[in-house]
């Protein structure tokens, strides 16, 4: 700090009469800055996860400088003034949180374990005005900036069910919704009845690209109505209701795309935990770039998620019941103490140890066979599959789907996928050189690929394919990123070819795609860009 500064500031806070500033001296903008810095200090000395929603009064702490927040500028410009014209009113508030791509450890959040993703600069932003107690109409309005969304209206009713049968895009403000209107009752908040609120969305993270669209969608949501009711919780409570409540949807989210989207900061990778929810920051070794690029086949996760990303949740959760019976624990123990294969990693090792290793992977090898049908899990579990998954209704939408269960394969991938992300942060902390670390880097991501696509198998030609490309010009590691069944890849590339890869990848990817008239050509920096780690959720007050 500048002496100059720091006398101005303990002026301003103490009233200290200083001889060689006087108050005519003083500069309002410099005060406010360094007030700024004060409150950035206080934040950083308490932990991440425990403080609040930051609020702002300008862009320049999300967006940074130069183009990116000339382009903030322009949407915030055209939320207001589009607002006035769909409601004819102003905004009260609004609040933005980021879409995001995951480092590595894939379809691991929901079983308990730690996983290493970044956020991302494109984020969805809401605009809200909560109406006041006496106005008529007690209705949720939602437009969207973009003509392609129609306005949705819902009535301003917390404990409506959402009709899952019918997708409507509005669905994932209600997800945040409901979720603020059971969370802050459970912290008594007084949220009084009922009132209409106008809102207005601008979302720019592609939908159905992997990078957390309907995470952001939701969080910024639940913000925006949190800012409007004029309280704000912690970071690691909001990253959790954001998580419950997107399951209104009807997707058994795990917890890492909201955990980013909320707790994310400018310049880091996250390391994120659960249970409870806390985020380590990691500083990614210099000169390697993330770049991200879309693979055009739309991960459709709510629509499919019978299927592909609920099955693989529910093949979890019975692996990890198989494991725990057949590792000692007497059926009913299982079904009712077991619910991740976290839980039964103890054993695994346990079991592993008196073979020489501490590997998990050893137990599946030894007890889980592949694949079995409906009626063995029961012979094994002694009771019928809608009783072990407590009659779930999205769970018996995936048995109803299911004619059998891979869980040999699922419960591999899990436990190999969760120490290579340890790996990947150990990796980054350690001696090695930078070159060094950036090819261990990219081994983890490419041996992270491997396991998604064939033990998991969440690929999907498309990705395969842009996977390949993306090695044959140069990435260290690549890999598909999200879900999948669909989606972005994520390649790890040195910074000085990163131009140079990105032309290659329009080339020898993305051309023919533009020449089919899949996507056009002025659009292509939509769907291949680099990226490093950006900031977290927003509320911001002008």
């Amino acid at each position: 700090m500048h002496p100059l500064e720091f006398v101005l500031f303990r002026f301003d806070l103490f009233g200290v009469e200083e001889k060689s500033v006087t108050r005519k001296q003083e500069s309002s903008a410099v005060i406010e800055r360094e007030r700024e810095r004060e409150r950035e200090r206080e934040r950083a000395m308490a932990k991440h996860e425990e403080l609040s929603i930051p609020i702002y009064s300008s862009l320049e702490p999300v967006y940074g400088e130069g183009s990116q927040l000339e382009e903030a500028q322009l949407r915030f410009d055209k939320l207001k003034s589009k607002f006035l014209e769909v409601f004819g009113h102003p905004p009260d508030v609004f609040a933005r949180s980021p879409g995001r791509v995951n480092l590595i450890g894939e379809h691991i959040d929901y079983e308990g374990y730690s996983v290493l993703p970044m956020a991302i600069r494109q984020d969805t932003i809401v605009a809200i005005r909560k109406h006041d107690v006496g106005e008529a109409e007690k209705l949720l309005r939602i437009a969207n900036v973009n003509d392609k969304f129609t306005i949705c209206t819902y009535p301003a009713d917390p404990n409506q069910e959402i009709d899952l049968k019918n997708h409507r895009w509005g669905h994932y403000f209600i997800c945040g919704y409901k979720g603020y209107y059971e969370y802050a009752k459970s912290k008594g908040v007084d949220v009084g009845v009922p009132v209409g609120l106008d809102v207005l969305i601008d979302g720019i993270v592609p939908t159905g690209s992997g990078l957390s669209s309907s995470a952001a969608f939701v969080c910024s949501s639940t913000i925006a109505i949190m800012a409007a009711f004029g309280v704000n919780f912690p970071k690691k409570e909001i990253a959790q209701v954001t998580c419950d409540c997107e399951r209104h949807i009807g997707t058994q989210s795990g917890g890492m795309d909201q955990a980013i989207s909320v707790m994310a900061k400018t310049g880091f990778a996250e390391l994120i935990d659960f249970n409870p929810v806390r985020a380590t920051d990691v500083q990614l070794p210099v000169g390697g770039t993330f770049v991200i690029a879309n693979s055009l086949a739309e991960s459709q996760k709510a629509v499919t998620a019978a299927t592909n990303y609920n099955n693989r949740v529910v093949e979890c959760r019975l692996a990890s019941i198989l494991l725990g019976i057949k590792l000692g624990m007497k059926p009913q123990e299982a079904i009712s103490k077991v619910k991740t294969l976290s839980d039964v990693e103890g054993l695994c090792v346990q079991f592993a140890s008196g073979r020489g290793s501490n590997d998990p992977v050893l137990a599946v090898k030894e007890f889980l066979k592949e694949p079995y049908t409906a009626e063995e899990i029961e012979k094994i579990t002694e009771v019928n599959l809608p009783s072990v998954l407590g009659d779930n209704p999205t769970s018996l939408d995936v048995l109803k789907a299911a004619k059998h269960f891979k869980l040999h394969q699922r419960a591999a991938h899990v436990f190999s996928e969760a120490k290579r992300v340890h790996a990947f942060k150990d990796t980054v902390a350690s001696s090695l050189s930078e070159d060094e670390k950036l090819k261990k880097l990219g081994d983890l991501m490419n041996e992270s690929h491997h396991s998604c696509s064939i033990l998991y198998e969440c690929s999907c030609p498309e990705l395969e394919e842009l996977v390949k490309v993306c090695r044959d010009n140069g990435a260290l590691g690549a890999r598909l990123t999200g879900a999948g069944w669909g989606g972005c890849a994520v390649a790890l590339v040195k910074e000085s070819i990163v131009p140079q890869f990105i032309l290659n990848l329009k080339e020898q990817f993305y051309q023919s795609r533009i020449d089919r008239g899949v996507i056009n050509k002025n659009d292509l920096g939509l769907y291949v860009f680099a990226s490093k780690p950006s900031s977290g959720a927003a509320i911001i007050k002008f």
